[in-house]
Formats: structure tokens, C-alpha cells, sequence
């Protein structure tokens, strides 16, 4: 990507009371000249950076009458004092869909061109205002949909994330280059690294990085929501589950066996905690065709998911399916109060057998079973000083990071020659750069990371 170019884009949603359309490159100021006009009549490129300017935009018609736009403030932002590290400048003007198209309209007539989704903010990597890693905790700012995951993000954007990696990085460069100063030295037998204290530092440097790729668990459950699914057999009050959690009429609810041949998702929060359900279909035998897919893909659903609900009701056992160790599985009567209907007891605690005793049509019990939800999502406390990865690209780069340590510690323990030792080191420097963009130069790897931020970031 080149910043030869002035880029300008609507930062804002049309239809609010204020809208916001940005401007960064070589000629920004000089383009917003030529059709903002100032109310004490100054030029914008006299103006100082971090300034503030009241006035009108404006343009000519065909018979070269002035025509008012709008009223507008521009803040005037040069470089490399702006958040892309370029001259910039920001239009605050009226909302409406139609001022801000015209003023777009205006920019692009007088040589700015339309930015690309998340030009901004790849500009502002580019000219070194942030790395990669705390451009991509921009999106997922944006993206925040509660305290959990803006915590993280702004966490990320904070850089506590990159000075990690920056401090692991300066160890494996500071051990590489004695290792490779042995190399110039070969012939005297010389080792300037000393052994004990190499083996020592590379195990708390794949202890640190391991400690990174096991929050990733984490991190993805808080970012994405911890997946659940609800298993049983037809009929046992799965979809009227799934509508009593979610508090709507989600899912079609049906005397009829069968009625859902395909999984049904849905988002909800608990206790700050971020679920996403997926209602399958029934687990029985049949011999229709459709049906069965569905059962398929709920079989699916239950390896993809972290907790399992496993529901049924009273005379009716459990479906016999596999569930991996690795699961957490509550164990759930429906119906409830058909077979209590005259108590109350039996949905405040689990029964001695281990169930969860509700009614989905009436929600008793509902709240004893998302206090089990929040405790078998096992979501610790996030603390600020001790980043989670919630990235697969940061999570991919740390695994092949922790295997090239792994290697390191191994050699060392088979006491391989220092060639090999330092060729891992730079493996594992290498995938920790990724992280951050230290090591990326293909326009198609920061394409693909910045694709889906929203146009105007």
C-alpha cells in the first residue's frame, strides 16, 4: 500500500444528529481547502495541528453561484501528530445521509479518493503509530459487546500485549546473538553463551508463551461467546428451553416429533458472560432422510460446543450419544412441573442424582440453571496486567513459536551445536514478529487482516 494518495471516508452512521467524515494524506488540508470556508476567512493550511474551525462548505453551481452545504467545525490534525500519522483533518457536520454524500461527493471531485475498509488504521501501522497486533485490537474495540471484551481490547490497544512479546523478543535476541557470536569463534572453542542460564531462560520463555496460547481458550470464549449445546431426545422441551433462555420465541415449538431438522443459534448474556446456544434436533433413530442430516449436524454441534445440555424429563432417558472428556455436561429435567406440581424446592438446588429440575414452559429453575451455565463456563477474572489472546492469527503464531523454543530446550538437552540452537531461536523470533507485523511485507497478509474493519476506521 502507498500513502501517495488522500483517502477520505464517513466515519459515522448516517441519520444522527452529528455526523463525522475523515480525510488523511499529503494533500488532506489542501483538498478541504477548496471547499471549506472559514468564518474569520483563514485558510486551513495556515492553520496549526489540534486546532478547531468554525465555518461552511461550500461549492458552485453551474452558473458559478455559491451554494451553502452546511455548517461545519474542522479539526485540523498534521503529521505525524494524527492518529494515521498523517496530515488530517475531521468534518463534523449535520447527520444527514444526503450532507454527508455531498460533502464526500466534494472531497473526492477535488482529488481525495473513497477509502478501503480499515485504511485508516493500516495506515497508522504502516507509518509506525501502532503495530498489528493493536491495530486488530481496534476492531475488536468496535466490536465490544460487553465489559469482558472491551476490557480486553482496550487492554491489547494499551500495547500490554506487544510489550510481552517485546520482552520475550529482547531475551531470544540478546541469546541468539551470543550464539551466533560463538559461531565467528568457532576455531577457538569459545562459548560466550553460558549453557545452564540458556536452558533456564529458553523454559521460562516457553513457559511464558505457552502461558499465552492456554488463554486462548479464554480469550476466544470471551470474544466469540462460549458455545453450548442442548442435546436430548424429541419432544423433551429443547426449543422451549432455548426460548425461555433467550426470552423470545426463537425457535418453533411443536407437539409434533421432528419439527427441528436443523441446529438453531442464538447469542444471549449471563452474568456479563456471552453464550451462544444451539438448539439441535432431536436424537432418535429414523429413517427419514432429512431428520436425519439434522441429527448429523447436532452430533456436530455437540463436538464443536464447550457445555453440554443434556435434557429430558421425567421416564424418559438421556440419548445415548459420545460425549469427549474434554466437555462440560449439566444434566437437565424438563417438565418439571408436571411431575411437582405442587413444588417449589426442587428448582432451587440439584438433585442428589446431579440434575438441574426445571420447566422450560413455565421457567422454574431457569436461574439455577444459569448459575450453573456461568460456573461450567469457568470464565476467571480478567486482569489488566496479564493479556489474553483472543486472536487465531496471534494464537497460530505463539504455537509455532512454542515448538521452536521446544526444540531449543531439546537440543539442548541432546547438546545439539550452537548452529542449530540459534537457527530455532530465529524460527521462534520470527513467529513472535508476526504478531506484532515486524516480520510481515505481503500486502496480501494485511489485506486479509483488514478487510473486515468498517470503512472510516
Amino acid at each position: 500500500m502507498t500513502n501517495s494518495n488522500t483517502i477520505a471516508a464517513i466515519a459515522t452512521t448516517p441519520g444522527g444528529a452529528i455526523g463525522i467524515i475523515r480525510v488523511s494524506g499529503n494533500r488532506s488540508i489542501e483538498i478541504c481547502d477548496k471547499i471549506f470556508l472559514s468564518i474569520n476567512a483563514r485558510k486551513l493550511c495556515n492553520a496549526k495541528s489540534h486546532t478547531l474551525h468554525f465555518g461552511k462548505i461550500i461549492t458552485h453551481n453551474s452558473e458559478q453561484v455559491e451554494e451553502l452545504i452546511d455548517e461545519v467545525l474542522v479539526s485540523v490534525f498534521r503529521a505525524p501528530h494524527s492518529y494515521t500519522g498523517e496530515d488530517s483533518v475531521e468534518i463534523s457536520c449535520h447527520g444527514s445521509r444526503y450532507v454527508m454524500q455531498r460533502i464526500m461527493q466534494l472531497l473526492i471531485m477535488e482529488g481525495a479518493n473513497q477509502a478501503q475498509p480499515g485504511e485508516f488504521t493500516q495506515r497508522a501501522f504502516v507509518n509506525g503509530k501502532l503495530d498489528l497486533s493493536q491495530a486488530e485490537a481496534v476492531a475488536d474495540l468496535i466490536a465490544a459487546n460487553s465489559a469482558a471484551t472491551h476490557q480486553m481490547a482496550i487492554n491489547q490497544l494499551r500495547g500490554g500485549f506487544s510489550q510481552e512479546l517485546s520482552h520475550l523478543r529482547e531475551n531470544l535476541l540478546k541469546l541468539t546473538s551470543l550464539l551466533e557470536l560463538e559461531l565467528d569463534f568457532s576455531e577457538e572453542d569459545v562459548e560466550f553463551a553460558n549453557r545452564t542460564d540458556l536452558y533456564a531462560l529458553a523454559n521460562t520463555i516457553a513457559g511464558r508463551i505457552l502461558h499465552l496460547t492456554d488463554s486462548f481458550q479464554t480469550g476466544n470464549a470471551i470474544k466469540n461467546g462460549v458455545p453450548v449445546a442442548i442435546i436430548g431426545a424429541p419432544n423433551v422441551g429443547k426449543s422451549t428451553l432455548l426460548n425461555a433462555l433467550l426470552h423470545e420465541e426463537k425457535a418453533i415449538v411443536s407437539d409434533i416429533q421432528g419439527t427441528t431438522r436443523d441446529v438453531i443459534e442464538d447469542i444471549i448474556q449471563i452474568q456479563g458472560i456471552t453464550f451462544r446456544f444451539a438448539d439441535t434436533a432431536g436424537i432418535r433413530k429414523t429413517r427419514d432422510s432429512i431428520e436425519q442430516m439434522g441429527i448429523e449436524r447436532s452430533l456436530k454441534a455437540l463436538d464443536h460446543a464447550n457445555i453440554i445440555l443434556l435434557i429430558s424429563e421425567s421416564g424418559i432417558e438421556f440419548p445415548n450419544v459420545r460425549i469427549p472428556e474434554d466437555k462440560k455436561v449439566i444434566r437437565v429435567i424438563n417438565k418439571s412441573d408436571i411431575t411437582h406440581p405442587a413444588s417449589s424446592f426442587v428448582y432451587n438446588k440439584i438433585s442428589a442424582g446431579g440434575y438441574i429440575h426445571i420447566s422450560a414452559l413455565t421457567g422454574a429453575g431457569i436461574p439455577l440453571l444459569e448459575q450453573e451455565l456461568v460456573k461450567a463456563a469457568a470464565i476467571p477474572e480478567i486482569n489488566n496486567n496479564d493479556p489474553i489472546v483472543t486472536n487465531i492469527r496471534h494464537y497460530e503464531a505463539l504455537t509455532k513459536a512454542h515448538e521452536a523454543i521446544s526444540r531449543v530446550i531439546t537440543g539442548m538437552d541432546e547438546q545439539l551445536s550452537g548452529d542449530l540452537l540459534a537457527q530455532d531461536l530465529r524460527l521462534c523470533l520470527f513467529h513472535l514478529a508476526e504478531i506484532t507485523g515486524g516480520e510481515i511485507t505481503s500486502d496480501e497478509v494485511l489485506g486479509n487482516i483488514f478487510k473486515n474493519f468498517c470503512i472510516g476506521k
